[in-house]
């Protein structure tokens, strides 16, 4: 019973020397000369296979949810076919089926920021195929002006206003909308790390393999765009099944986006923020209860409806110089109830760049090196501290500290195959946040992604 974010972002294409403009916002950059024929159908496919290991740790204690002090490397892979129909003017339908498998290191538990955004937290490691989306999409054009949509993932290739209102309705990933970045978004193509590839404080609806069900209503133009949502939670924390009961658990997310020039490089800047209704426990009451009955602490005790989780994120990309950007994310919640969807982190900051590899005559690889530093609140410690687990971490006791995550990565694009090969390294210091089990803990991994 896991979590793992798969969202796609619409990145730097292979070649390319610019940031990418996030999925279905108008370019920033200027329109396309020759204007692209519209195109009825869009077939796009994905694999990703990441195998994974960590150094030996010698460790004075662990819980049920630690990461293993010794443990064999794991693979993990995803398949994805992504099929697109416009339908009518405006309009279009998009499919994703999906097939994952594998294992994350300690069944993808024991780090807040986990280390591979493709894993699932699921008992059987097996293949199983799922619908990850299926989503209609109207597109309202607000004036004549129009730039081009290239043939993409869940987007087809044609004219498409600079100006519009869009709706979305169906299965999706809160994420295709929201925090998107330039260059820490996708563990397919970018950086692995959880907390590198989101906000890590945004406890985003979503369900156990990260979809979910609602709408999103965008209003677009080439240097604004806002964007609202309102979407289902699961019935339980880090469950495979959204609960319909509206009225007792629903998401809502609202963020605004503002692209800029600095010195004649792009710049965007996003503002996020969100609010969670669910039945989830209070970490106070869990640890009240706890005292009283002289048991562990546990939120599935003292969950109730109605409990509120409000946050907000700030997300910056900036082109620096012609193949170099830098990116960060500041993000928060209040903490007071357990996490119930993406990850257990209630404070985040990361900070970022990226190269592409036209410096070293390489132009289809990249370069990333980021840092990230998570932490959570003093309810959420206590919890920990007094034997309490969440669904990600618990080491049965805690000696706190902030949860310190570096990575790099190498991506060799082999445009040829439509493929690349990235060799990628993590280093963890205060593995969910206890200092008596800080390692460090070093991680290693090869990536092998598949795209056409």
């Amino acid at each position: 019973m896991l979590f793992a974010t798969n969202t796609w972002a619409q990145v730097t294409p292979p070649g390319s020397t610019t940031p990418a403009t996030p999925p279905n916002a108008a370019s920033a950059q200027e329109p396309a000369h020759q204007p692209e024929k519209a195109r009825n159908w869009s077939l796009h496919f994905q694999q990703t296979l990441i195998d994974q290991w960590h150094n030996n740790l010698t460790t004075p204690y662990s819980g049920d949810y630690s990461l293993a002090d010794r443990e064999s490397a794991k693979l993990s892979f995803t398949s994805t076919l992504f099929i697109g129909r416009r339908l009518w003017k405006g309009g279009a339908i998009y499919f994703n089926p999906e097939v994952a498998g594998g294992s994350g290191l300690s069944g993808a538990r024991g780090v807040a920021g986990f280390v591979n955004g493709e894993t699932f937290r699921i008992g059987d490691p097996s293949p199983n195929l799922y619908l990850a989306r299926l989503y209609l999409r109207q597109v309202f054009a607000l004036g004549t002006a129009t730039d081009v949509d290239l043939d993409d993932l869940n987007q087809l290739a044609g004219p498409t206003p600079q100006r519009y209102v869009a709706v979305t309705l169906g299965k999706f990933s809160t994420a295709d909308f929201f925090d998107q970045n330039s260059y820490s978004h996708d563990p397919r193509t970018q950086f692995l790390n959880w907390s590198l590839m989101s906000a890590g404080a945004w406890d985003y609806a979503a369900n156990t393999r990260g979809y979910t069900v609602g709408g999103v209503l965008e209003y677009v133009t080439p240097g604004f765009t806002a964007r609202f949502a309102s979407t289902l939670m699961p019935t339980l924390a880090n469950g495979p099944v959204l609960d319909f009961h509206y009225g007792t658990a629903h998401a809502e997310t609202l963020e605004l986006t503002k692209v800029y020039r600095l010195r004649g490089r792009q710049g965007t800047i996003r503002a996020l923020g969100f609010r969670n209704v669910a039945a989830m426990a209070t970490y106070n009451t869990a640890v009240r209860l706890a005292q009283l009955t002289g048991q562990q602490p546990d939120v599935t005790l003292v969950r109730n409806d109605g409990h509120t989780k409000v946050g907000f994120a700030l997300n910056a990309e900036q082109e620096i110089a012609k193949n170099l950007g830098l990116f960060s994310r500041v993000s928060y919640n209040d903490g007071k109830n357990e996490t119930w969807a993406f990850t257990e982190i209630d404070r985040s900051a990361s900070l970022g760049v990226v190269s592409t590899g036209d410096r070293w005559q390489r132009p289809d690889d990249r370069f990333g090196a980021a840092v990230v530093v998570n932490g959570i609140s003093a309810e959420h410690r206590a919890y920990l501290a007094a034997g309490g687990y969440g669904f990600i971490v618990g080491d049965g006791a805690l000696n706190y500290g902030l949860e310190k995550i570096g990575e790099l990565y190498y991506s060799f694009g082999l445009p040829t195959y439509h493929a690349s090969i990235s060799p990628d390294y993590q280093l963890v210091i205060n593995p969910a946040y206890n200092k008596d089990r800080s390692g460090p803990v070093h991680v290693v991994a090869v990536r092998l992604h598949v795209e056409f």
